[in-house]
């Protein structure tokens, strides 16, 4: 198999699971439920995957997990969906982030 897939489980206890292999994916996802490699989802058996997407390179598939990981519960079920319109909906940021607010000189109170 070339390339990597990402993958996203829906866990028993309603969370999500944001991965990323260059195996199989349903060797990986056996893996999971068997609680193999422990971690997240070893307590939260069994795993249902209800989204994938295969990249040609590694690097990508990896950039968009951690992408992803960082997203809202809301925008992980529009991309899962397929929703692409919520998606972008739920990209745009309601409140400026501290980091990207304008810069405002203080007043003088002369």
């Amino acid at each position: 198999m070339n390339g990597a897939s990402l993958y996203i489980l829906h866990c028993a206890d309603g969370s999500y699971y944001v991965g990323t292999t260059r195996n199989e994916l349903e060797v990986r996802i056996a893996e999971h439920n068997s609680g193999h490699f422990g971690g997240y989802t070893a307590t939260r058996r069994p795993v249902r995957l209800v989204f994938t997407q295969h990249f040609d390179m590694i690097v990508d598939a990896i950039g968009a997990e951690r992408q992803i990981k960082g997203w809202s519960r809301k925008k992980k079920e529009a991309l899962i969906t397929g929703n692409w319109d919520q998606v972008k909906v739920l990209a745009q940021r309601r409140r400026p982030h501290p980091s990207r607010r304008r810069y405002a000189p203080p007043q003088d109170e002369g």
